[in-house]
């Protein structure tokens, strides 16, 4: 039986802060390259591929889910592929991949080193350039430095064009923080982001769900986001 993947062809049902155009401080020319892979002209971009690559706190995954929800939003049918949920059954959840008109493909060094999977991962490549797809993929190093055991997935891979993601820094934290509230009708004091991210992670990931308990509680009290109410939240062990 193919292992379900998560395929989700309407923006609506991606995070509506993680567009295309809520990215922070991207590469110059990569938004716009991105934007033209996703609008509908299928027939203008048929069969490339790209690859992002960058550390923690760079917006891969921002980058992959904007994507498939403006493919979304154009009419196409995108398809979101998270390799490290799938390390080891990565054939399977391929399967049906062809119907998709654009495939994001995340994490790929999850996979670096697990042979089948690597086979998989490469059977799809040429399935969708051979149909015309469009091909994102995402990890945290470049593909010459992955450890791959598979040469000719190396090779396909290489043949990307290649983005390098900056890691955010506070500035682009703070923005990003700040950008997220005011979607939802909420405003961060200053003094409140500023004492948040020095007491708390700085990866995306973390400080998103942190920012999810405090909306959450910020809706129910109808309060503003201050360092007294951060801290009633968050709890007595970070003031």
């Amino acid at each position: 039986m193919a292992h379900l993947v998560p395929q989700l062809p309407l923006a609506l049902r991606y995070p509506p802060e993680q567009r295309l155009d809520t990215y922070q401080q991207a590469p110059a020319g990569l938004l716009q390259q991105l934007q033209a892979l996703t609008d509908g002209h299928a027939d203008a971009v048929a069969g490339e591929t790209m690859f992002l690559h960058g550390g923690q706190s760079s917006g891969k995954t921002h980058l992959l889910v904007a994507a498939c929800a403006a493919a979304g939003t154009a009419g196409d049918k995108p398809a979101y592929l998270p390799l490290r949920r799938l390390r080891g059954r990565l054939a399977g959840a391929c399967d049906g991949l062809e119907t998709a008109a654009l495939v994001a493909v995340d994490d790929v060094d999850a996979i670096a080193g697990q042979r089948e999977d690597e086979v998989a991962l490469f059977h799809l490549h040429n399935r969708l350039r051979d149909g015309g797809r469009v091909l994102l993929y995402a990890a945290s190093m470049p593909p010459d430095a992955m450890p791959l055991v598979l040469p000719d997935l190396r090779s396909r891979l290489a043949q990307c064009s290649r983005w390098q993601l900056p890691q955010l820094d506070d500035a682009g934290r703070a923005d990003l923080l700040r950008q997220r509230a005011a979607a939802r009708g909420l405003e961060f004091d200053d003094s409140a982001l500023e004492w948040l991210l020095r007491r708390f992670s700085r990866n995306l990931g973390n400080l998103s769900e942190l920012f999810e308990r405090i909306d959450h509680a910020a809706l129910a009290a109808q309060r503003r986001l201050t360092v007294p109410f951060l801290r009633q939240v968050l709890g007595a062990d970070h003031r």
